[in-house]
């Protein structure tokens, strides 16, 4: 049995904090490189060029990348087996982010109730999503700031099993339609299906941290990935909004297996700074 101590939690979610909000994914990074090749638009050309001084910037200087720092959301993915030694994990955690907030000089964002807003001033607690898994020795945390303007412009629906794969395009176009601007394009599109209304809602804010630069191994998944960022760019928001070709730089989906009667469709938005980090124990 693997034993991980919570003061090394601490430090890891401390470390990944500060670094998810100052230095952008690689993938996220050639992204915007490649679609400045192809984008037709002389202002967005413009823009994007911005954004990779910025990027380039933030990770030289470790600044973060975007005043807002976001709520903090954690995926903890661990052994079944692991025992924990010295404390609560999920206490463990939030000194982690109480800590990186203030070491990194991050804007801390999140209230104690959505009606009585008071700030707690140390962006805690976050949003602690766990997996088990059966192998011996997996401690694997992945760190992703969520910003709320791209959070504010996803969206949920409870579609009939009729409307088939044409009615989740049309909400996923939808969705990007409505929000526009909003999110700071260029967006990444985290699209999840099935399971039930809570699932689909966790499936599309894990699809967002899928690499964009790897295909997805179902190909019919594949091909509607494609297909949708297609549509989304000719849609003409561009990035900041300013128009142009590159509204998204790339949609990931998940699935879920589901109910007869039901078919659940999420869409969580990432802005152009879809920041995550992570590391293992």
């Amino acid at each position: 049995m693997k034993k991980v101590k919570s003061a090394d939690i601490t430090a890891l979610v401390e470390r990944l904090c500060i670094e998810a909000c100052c230095i952008i994914s690689e993938d996220i990074n050639k992204k915007f490189k490649s679609s400045l090749l192809t984008e037709r638009s002389p202002l967005a050309k413009e823009v994007l060029s911005t954004l990779i001084d910025n990027a380039q910037i933030a990770r030289e200087e470790r600044s973060p990348m975007c005043q807002d720092t976001g709520m903090t959301v954690v995926f903890v993915k661990m052994s079944q087996n692991i025992q924990i030694e010295g404390g609560f994990i999920e206490d463990a955690i939030n000194q982690g982010v109480r800590q990186g907030y203030e070491k990194g000089y991050l804007r801390k964002s999140v209230v104690e109730d959505p009606f009585n807003r008071v700030n707690t001033k140390d962006n805690t607690p976050a949003i602690i999503h766990y997996e088990l898994v059966p192998d011996d020795d997996v401690f694997h945390i992945t760190v992703s700031p969520k910003g709320f303007g791209s959070e504010n412009k996803s969206a949920l629906k409870m579609l009939t099993p009729s409307e088939g794969v044409e009615g989740v395009k049309k909400f996923v176009i939808d969705t990007i339609i409505e929000a526009g601007g909003n999110p700071c394009p260029p967006i990444i599109v985290g699209v999840g299906v099935g399971g039930t209304m809570e699932r689909a809602a966790f499936l599309s804010k894990r699809a967002l941290l899928a690499p964009l630069d790897v295909v997805n191994e179902d190909p019919y998944l594949s091909n509607l990935e494609d297909e949708l960022l297609e549509e989304i760019n000719k849609l003409g928001i561009g990035p900041a909004g300013f128009g142009g070709t590159t509204t998204a730089l790339g949609v990931n989906i998940l699935t879920n297996a589901t109910h007869i009667a039901g078919l659940p469709v999420s869409v969580n938005i990432g802005c152009h700074a879809t920041r995550h980090a992570e590391g293992e124990l």
